[in-house]
């Protein structure tokens, strides 16, 4: 099985309130199943917000801030028992009304680092959803580390079909 050097592709899904969003990434640069090309991720990191956006909650909320990212188009957040989940997380912000204290909670739900060999890709598209209890902020953005790799014709069409 031939690796490529990893190299990293970047995605943002600006949020809209507490709506379902979700934008696709193009994968069919490294991604042929007919041709054998699949991708592996290795880890992904996740930025909530843009640089500079601060969520500001109100006394005694708590909101959350949810990613996923998946093999198929989601019209709504799903669970990691879902077959298309590559990886999910969120953000939990809370406010405290007596001392006006911000708490963030981070947390990866599934994440192709704590596999042991990743996560493999035969889908030339996979998606990034973001949705929130309250609106708190404004994007979510996702940095993966990937390599290329090669596989059989059958195993690249099998892995392919089964994450449609």
């Amino acid at each position: 099985m031939a690796k490529s050097d990893s190299f990293f592709i970047r995605a943002r899904t600006a949020t809209n309130g507490t709506t379902y969003a979700q934008s696709s990434i193009d994968l069919g640069a490294y991604v042929d199943a007919l041709g054998k090309s699949v991708l592996r991720i290795h880890n992904i990191a996740v930025q909530y917000g843009s640089p500079l956006n601060v969520p500001a909650v109100t006394a005694n909320e708590k909101t959350v801030a949810a990613f996923q990212i998946t093999t198929q188009n989601q019209g709504s957040m799903v669970a990691s028992n879902d077959k298309s989940v590559i990886s999910s997380g969120s953000l939990l912000v809370s406010g405290d009304a007596g001392t006006a204290i911000l708490t963030l909670s981070e947390a990866l739900d599934v994440a192709p680092q704590m596999w042991t060999n990743g996560y493999l890709v035969g889908v030339e598209q996979i998606y990034l959803g973001v949705d929130q209890t309250a609106d708190r902020i404004d994007e979510v953005n996702v940095v993966l580390e990937c390599t290329v790799e090669t596989l059989s014709s059958n195993a690249a069409m099998a892995l392919a079909l089964s994450q449609q």
